[in-house]
């Protein structure tokens, strides 16, 4: 493996073909800091870059928050507006840079998930949580509004869920998310652990080259106009059958054993 990138805020743990990143400031509850953003950057970049990494499972550190959203005091001090505006951008980035990462990202949501936190949630492909875990985007409660992460929710919500939260800034349980599909399995905080490592083992079995090809067109197509999106999608078949582990797939469904996948 490649020498990992010196993070602060972020901890990077491997553990066979499965990458843990921890925000790991759970005293001020995980916040988006830059710091933290620009730890997650690098962590994920490392990790896409890594062939042995199969994996990422995103978490928080403590039994408190996932992560909290963005520090209020980053609204103040004495950088600029238009510094700030710019400063800001990371956070877009890191969310364009996970939906591009070509491997499969499991949300340990471990507490609380709010405002950026939530976004961040939702920008993993998979979410297990603890059932004590509140979901919400309360920045209308302070005079802000939830913009960049509008892009994400409305990508994994029905319009008047997103609606409802963001005008009302209310939080939701773990239960009422999963009945909209957006929480895949909600489970009691001892079970936490195994059932994370029971998706993310279940994810690094499968072949790392259709998995990304795979991914890879889920998060192209989600917005083109449906013509364009199946021509671009039939394009795609013929890439997946092309690979080396479409064709060992094949052949261990009719020679009866599993499949060994090459990642090719």
């Amino acid at each position: 493996m490649a020498d990992r990138p010196r993070l602060t805020d972020v901890l990077l743990e491997i553990d066979g073909p499965i990458a843990t990143l921890t925000l790991n400031r759970p005293e001020q509850r995980n916040p988006l800091s830059a710091s933290m953003i620009a730890d997650l950057r690098a962590a994920f970049a490392w990790c896409k870059n890594e062939p042995e990494v199969a994996v990422a499972v995103l978490t928080g550190a403590g039994d408190r928050a996932f992560c909290a959203g963005a520090d209020l005091s980053s609204f103040a001090g004495e950088q600029s507006v238009l510094e700030l505006h710019h400063g800001r951008h990371a956070l877009a980035e890191l969310f364009l840079e996970m939906a591009e990462f070509g491997k499969p990202i499991v949300g340990r949501i471990n507490g609380h998930a709010l405002a950026g936190g939530f976004g961040l949630a939702c920008a993993c492909d998979l979410l297990v949580a603890v059932e004590t875990a509140g979901f919400g985007t309360p920045e209308i409660n302070v005079g802000v509004w939830p913009m960049m992460i509008q892009a994400l929710l409305c990508r994994k919500l029905p319009r008047n869920v997103v609606l409802e939260m963001v005008m009302l800034g209310d939080r939701w349980t773990a239960d009422q998310l999963r009945e909209y599909g957006l929480v895949n399995r909600v489970v009691a905080p001892v079970q936490l652990d195994d059932a994370t490592n029971e998706v993310a083992a279940k994810l690094a079995e499968k072949s790392t080259a259709i998995m990304r090809l795979g991914r890879d067109a889920f998060y192209h197509q989600q917005d083109m106009e449906f013509k364009a999106a199946l021509e671009y999608l039939h394009s795609q078949v013929t890439m997946v059958t092309l690979t080396e582990d479409s064709g060992e797939g094949r052949r261990a469904f009719f020679e009866k054993r599993k499949p060994e996948f090459k990642g090719r």
